[in-house]
């Protein structure tokens, strides 16, 4: 089960939905919560257990309620079709690939940032447009590399990297003194090497570094955050420290790899350390790094919001649309359940993040773009062929740093700052 991906451009989105019409907000959230709604998600490995008891709970605070769910395993691909028409669900995960300015053509507003950011997290900077928020995180993550601790100790490494050459030395250390993977791509379902992007702003401790983004034409530059990272992959895999064929990696199996030590080291979200845990031999054997570079002496991590929760702005049951995501956030406890970041400010950081916290690593959020600037980095990303989260543009690097393409690192770094730089002075 993947939990954060990115299918198709924001682009492609646009042109796929011209002419449909988008929605008129149909009587908003007032009105009695009652009646039937369907709950689109993409937790299919726990729609039958898990969900079924938030049901239960759900319909007995409300009665009169019935709530039903469709899992989707290509949740992005599927929705962005079904979105087409509006027979998106009442309550669904606002794809990825909705960019800022589509989101009063698709849902329904929940209420103002400045109503809602006293008692929400990452409502400021996501999901919002102007100053309406249309959508509440069903959890929070921060970024960093999930991590078999014992293979690590096996390999004489027993604290953080603070540089990119002190990891892949860790990594070295993995190869010659364990049977380990030291580190896997998940290559072939891609999505995963879109975790990358999360460390956008920790490289660099920066939290207008998203603005910054959509400001630079030259991303890729020696010393940039986005240089550093894909540096980082790409130096991996050319010194043979990743799986000997990424094109045969399996993202469900990568699971257990890495619970029994098989695999030493995965770039994924902090949603990830529950599933790792619950797929390994001993919950303790799984630790979280954080993303090896330091600003001021300290290491840096983003937090922000999983996918979001919204109203369909065609529903026809909006109040126990809302009911249901207001519950979910408040009530659910599913955040904290699966070890993420709840969206409710007065509750503190889970217990997955404690190896974070012990290295000392400093929590930031973005700050909220200027007007106009909503989501510019990921416009230009999706209209350049770049698409941030997505992987595509990530295997290639893989696939040059393993001697299929005939490219380097340096070659694929000025491709793309031009492709960036040419995009961006359009859309700017």
């Amino acid at each position: 089960m993947r939990r954060y991906a990115i299918a198709g451009s924001a682009l492609a989105l646009a042109l796929a939905l011209a002419g449909c019409g988008g929605g008129d907000d149909e009587g908003g959230t007032d009105g009695a919560v009652t009646g039937e709604i369907t709950v689109l998600t993409q937790r299919t490995d726990i729609v039958d257990t898990v969900f079924q008891d938030y049901k239960k709970t759900f319909e007995a605070k409300y009665p009169g309620t019935t709530v039903k769910f469709e899992a989707i395993t290509d949740y992005e691909g599927e929705v962005r079709i079904r979105m087409n028409t509006e027979e998106y669900g009442d309550v669904l995960l606002i794809p990825n690939s909705v960019t800022a300015d589509l989101l009063p053509t698709f849902f329904e507003p929940l209420g103002t940032v400045t109503e809602l950011e006293k008692k929400y997290r990452f409502v400021r900077t996501e999901q919002r447009f102007e100053d309406r928020v249309y959508g509440l995180a069903i959890t929070g993550n921060a970024q960093g590399f999930v991590y078999n601790k014992k293979v690590w100790q096996q390999a004489g490494v027993t604290a953080p990297p603070k540089t990119p050459e002190e990891f892949l030395g860790a990594l070295a250390a993995i190869k010659e003194k364990t049977e380990a993977i030291p580190l896997y791509t998940n290559y072939k379902d891609k999505w995963p090497l879109g975790q990358w992007e999360g460390n956008r702003g920790g490289i660099s401790g920066d939290p207008d570094a998203a603005i910054k983004l959509g400001r630079d034409d030259a991303p890729w530059a020696a010393g940039k955050e986005h240089h550093v990272m894909d540096s980082l992959l790409f130096d991996a895999v050319q010194r043979g420290l990743t799986e000997p064929d990424p094109t045969t990696t399996n993202w469900e199996q990568s699971k257990g790899m890495l619970g029994n030590g098989k695999i030493a080291t995965m770039m994924l979200g902090s949603w990830s350390i529950v599933q790792m845990q619950d797929a390994a031999a001993d919950r303790a054997d799984i630790g979280y790094l954080p993303f090896p570079t330091q600003s001021g002496g300290t290491f840096h991590s983003v937090i922000s919001g999983d996918y979001k929760n919204a109203i369909n702005i065609h529903s026809k049951n909006k109040a126990t649309a809302r009911a249901w995501i207001d519950w979910f956030a408040d009530e659910s406890n599913y955040a904290v359940d699966q070890g993420g970041i709840s969206p409710v400010i007065d509750q503190g950081m889970p217990n997955t993040l404690a190896d974070l916290t012990a290295a000392g690593t400093e929590f930031i959020e973005f700050n909220p773009a200027p007007k106009g600037e909503e989501g510019l980095a990921e416009k230009i990303g999706n209209a350049a062929e770049i698409a941030l989260y997505d992987g595509t543009y990530r295997q290639r690097i893989v696939d040059a740093a393993r001697g299929a393409k005939d490219e380097t690192k340096d070659q694929i770094f000025a491709d793309l700052n031009r492709k960036w730089a040419e995009t961006g002075s359009k859309l700017r």
